[in-house]
C-alpha cells in the first residue's frame, strides 16, 4: 500500500498524544475519588464497577480517529476491479494448415470450440467481434453482443492458402476504431479512394501509451508463421499506438514439421518469437496451447484477465468507511452498557 499525501501520516502523531490525555483523566478522575472520607463506602454505593468495558469505547473512537488520519493521507492499492472492456476482437488464423489433426480432433475444430466456450464466460454488456485471416483479412463478423451471431460466424469459417497475420492485426484494429482512419490499403491491395466532394481527411489518433486503451483489446490466434501482408510486428506497433493491447495464442507445431493431408503436405513453423513480440509491445501476454484441453485453458485465463482487472487505486472511501463503523460500534456499545454516548 502507497499513499498519494504520505505527509499527512504525521497526524497519526496525535494518537499517542490522545492515549496519554485519556490515562490522564483516569488518572485525575481517580485522585477525585480518593478524596471521600471513605472509600469502602464509595464502593458500596457504587455497586460492581464497569471493569475493562469502560474502556471499550474510547478504544475504539481512538482508533477510529486513527483509521481516518490514515485516510486523509489517501492510501492506494492493487486490488481487483470489474474490468471496462467493452469490445473484444478475436483474430483467428484460418489457413489450411489448421486442418493438421495434431491438436484433436484438428487445430481448427479446437480453436472454433475454446472460442465459443470463451465467449460465453463473457457478459452480455462485452461485444465481440471475430476477424479471420488468411492470405489476406475479413471481418467474418462485426462487434455485437449477440452470442448466436458469433458462434454463427466462428462456424462460417472457411480455410484458405496463406498467413497473413500482420492483416489480422490491422483489420481487428480497425474493427474497434472505424473512425481513425486506420489505412487498410496494404491489407486490400487497393489504393485509398479519393475524396469526394465536401470530405476531408480523416486525422490520425496521436500515439498514446502501450496497454492504456481499456475498452477493447485483440486475442490473435495462428499456428503458423507470416508468409504474405503486412509485417506483423508493424501492425503491432500501429496497436500500440491506439493503446490496444494483442494477446496472442500459438497453437500446434513449436519446432516445424511437414503436414500432410488430401494429397498434398506443407511445412509449418510456429513462430512464437513473432507472437511474444506482438504482446510485449502491445503489453499483453503470450499463450502457447499445444492441446485442445490447452487451448481452453487458455482461453479461460483469457477471460479472467477481461472481465476483472488488477490496478491501482485510491482506498480512502475504505478508510473513511471503516472509522465510520468503529464510531458506531463505540457509541452503540457505550449505550447498551452505560445508558449514555460516552
Amino acid at each position: 500500500m502507497s499513499f498519494v499525501w504520505p505527509d499527512l501520516l504525521w497526524l497519526l502523531l496525535a494518537v499517542p498524544a490522545l492515549v496519554l490525555m485519556y490515562l490522564w483523566l483516569l488518572h485525575r478522575r481517580k485522585k477525585n475519588t480518593v478524596r471521600y472520607a471513605s472509600l469502602a463506602l464509595v464502593k458500596q454505593a457504587a455497586g460492581k464497577g464497569p471493569g475493562w468495558r469502560r474502556h471499550v469505547p474510547p478504544a475504539l473512537m481512538l482508533l477510529a480517529i486513527a483509521t481516518l488520519l490514515v485516510a486523509t493521507a489517501r492510501p492506494t492499492a492493487i486490488v481487483t476491479l470489474p474490468s471496462q472492456q467493452e469490445t473484444i476482437v478475436l483474430a483467428m488464423d484460418v489457413s489450411g494448415s489448421m486442418r493438421a489433426t495434431d491438436v484433436q480432433p484438428n487445430r481448427l475444430v479446437a480453436a472454433q470450440e475454446a472460442a465459443k466456450a470463451f465467449v460465453k464466460e463473457l457478459p452480455r454488456s462485452v461485444r465481440v467481434g471475430v476477424v479471420s485471416f488468411a492470405g489476406t483479412a475479413a471481418v467474418v463478423q462485426p462487434p455485437t453482443q449477440n452470442h448466436e451471431d458469433i458462434f454463427a460466424s466462428i462456424d462460417r469459417f472457411q480455410l484458405q492458402r496463406a498467413t497473413a497475420i500482420g492483416s489480422g492485426i490491422v483489420l481487428s484494429l480497425a474493427t474497434l476504431f472505424p473512425d481513425a482512419g486506420i489505412d487498410l490499403s496494404q491489407i486490400t491491395g487497393a489504393r485509398n479512394m479519393p475524396l469526394g466532394p465536401g470530405e476531408t481527411p480523416k486525422k490520425e489518433k496521436a500515439p498514446v501509451e502501450p496497454g492504456s486503451y481499456t475498452s477493447g483489446a485483440i486475442i490473435l490466434l495462428t499456428d503458423g508463421q507470416r508468409t504474405t501482408g503486412p509485417d506483423p510486428v508493424d501492425a503491432a506497433k500501429m496497436a500500440a499506438d491506439h493503446g490496444v493491447k494483442v494477446y496472442t495464442v500459438g497453437i500446434g507445431t513449436k519446432d516445424g514439421e511437414v503436414i500432410g493431408f488430401e494429397g498434398w503436405s506443407m511445412r509449418v513453423r510456429l513462430d512464437e518469437d513473432t507472437l511474444k513480440q506482438i504482446s510485449n509491445l502491445t503489453r499483453a501476454e503470450y499463450f502457447y496451447a499445444g492441446t485442445a484441453a490447452d487451448l481452453k485453458k487458455v482461453y479461460q485465463s483469457l477471460s479472467s484477465r477481461l472481465v476483472v482487472e488488477k490496478k491501482e487505486t485510491e482506498i480512502s472511501g475504505l478508510f473513511a468507511a471503516a472509522a465510520a463503523l468503529l464510531v458506531a460500534m463505540a457509541a452503540g456499545l457505550s449505550v447498551a452498557w452505560f445508558g449514555r454516548v460516552m
